[in-house]
């Protein structure tokens, strides 16, 4: 599918990127069917957002289905970057489809821009000055859960995510800020759907708490199974799992759940709450942690091709690298390694009359990076 945005215009125009010199086409590949289809659609539509309200006609969006699958993905790259002469590349939401095609992008000289996916293969000696990730490194909100589930004073929490880059992330930030002893930890297999198994496990585990992350249906199926099989512990994770795309399907099992973001709705600044009414308005519904992803990412852009030409590589990287836009999470900027430092909250499902969803309830880590920067040697 193509989207070409050159006639959207709309009175919402608050960019100020009238004055650009020349177009500049973008080539989103994400995942638009099948499993985890709500998360590329929600970055999809955040990012159009963005566009269509800066009332920007030089900006061309050429969008692609990955089907979660990494040839099909890495099949898509080939042909933005040699057929279509994208400019600008972004929309993966899977870490194992961006292992897969964001390296070979931006050795061609491609500006990647992450709306999702933050591996740590990509953070620390792997960066690239190519590659900015405008959500957060994968191991972030994980250590925020970390953090929170010490704060809690858990001191046995059993622990799993899926086997894939992100899910063996997810761990390691996890354990990265816990101090407390693990009473188990598993990978299970990505796009799984039973998890009797594992609740057995965790049921005969001894463990005083649950930390998982588990996106998309995989959160769903769990969160359903886990409620249902009687088990009383506490639950902690990553909004990947309790987001608003989420929520409806997994219904009261959720409530009271607390769960790490480093966006909420009820973010109180200027840009998120126009974003959230702005986003209602256009789509029929609340808009998710990943819309809010790919509407920052697209200002991002939208920034920094008001200050420089994509033809001039190392002028639009600087403009990039200012982070010069107002973000629907407050402050933001990129550290070394072109990875967020950012403030990650704790939320809590609550249901606001026949809606589920979340309200922060506090801070987790204030102004965080990320541990692979030092080794990013940007």
């Amino acid at each position: 599918m193509k989207i070409k945005t050159l006639a959207l215009a709309t009175a919402l125009a608050a960019l100020g990127t009238a004055g650009l010199a020349e177009p500049l086409k973008v080539g989103m590949i994400t995942t638009l069917s099948g499993g985890g289809a709500g998360l590329g659609i929600d970055v999809r539509d955040g990012f159009m957002l963005a566009v269509k309200q800066s009332g920007n006609t030089d900006i061309e969006v050429v969008i692609e289905d990955d089907q979660r699958k990494p040839d099909i993905a890495v099949q898509l790259a080939d042909k933005m970057i040699q057929s279509e002469k994208v400019d600008v590349m972004t929309g993966i939401i899977w870490s194992n489809l961006a292992m897969a095609v964001i390296p070979s992008a931006t050795a061609q000289g491609k500006i990647y821009l992450s709306p999702n996916a933050g591996p740590s293969a990509l953070a620390g000696k792997g960066c690239h000055e190519n590659y900015f990730n405008v959500a957060w490194q994968n191991d972030n909100l994980h250590e925020a859960a970390g953090a929170h589930a010490t704060s809690e004073g858990y001191k046995n929490t059993f622990i799993l995510a899926p086997n894939y880059p992100a899910g063996v992330d997810a761990l390691t930030g996890f354990k990265g800020q816990y101090k407390g002893e693990l009473s188990g930890e598993l990978l299970t297999k990505l796009g799984q759907t039973d998890y009797a198994s594992e609740i057995a496990q965790i049921r005969a585990s001894g463990a005083d708490s649950v930390f998982f992350f588990l996106p998309g249906g995989m959160g769903i199926s769990f969160l359903k199974q886990y409620a249902d099989s009687g088990i009383d512990l506490p639950v902690v994770g990553p909004a990947f799992s309790f987001d608003q795309g989420i929520l409806q399907a997994v219904g009261d099992a959720a409530l009271g759940v607390r769960n790490t973001s480093q966006w909420s709705k009820d973010i109180d600044n200027a840009t998120n709450k126009a974003f959230v009414e702005s986003f209602q308005a256009e789509y029929d519904r609340l808009p998710s942690l990943y819309a809010s992803q790919g509407f920052d990412t697209a200002n991002l852009l939208l920034s920094a091709m008001g200050k420089a030409s994509v033809k001039d590589a190392d002028a639009f990287r600087a403009a990039l690298k200012e982070a010069d836009f107002a973000s629907t999470r407050g402050d933001f900027k990129f550290g070394n390694n072109n990875h967020p430092i950012q403030d990650i909250y704790v939320r809590e499902v609550i249901k606001e009359g026949d809606v589920f969803t979340n309200k922060i309830v506090g801070v987790a880590l204030e102004g965080h990076g990320d541990v692979y920067a030092q080794d990013c040697k940007m």
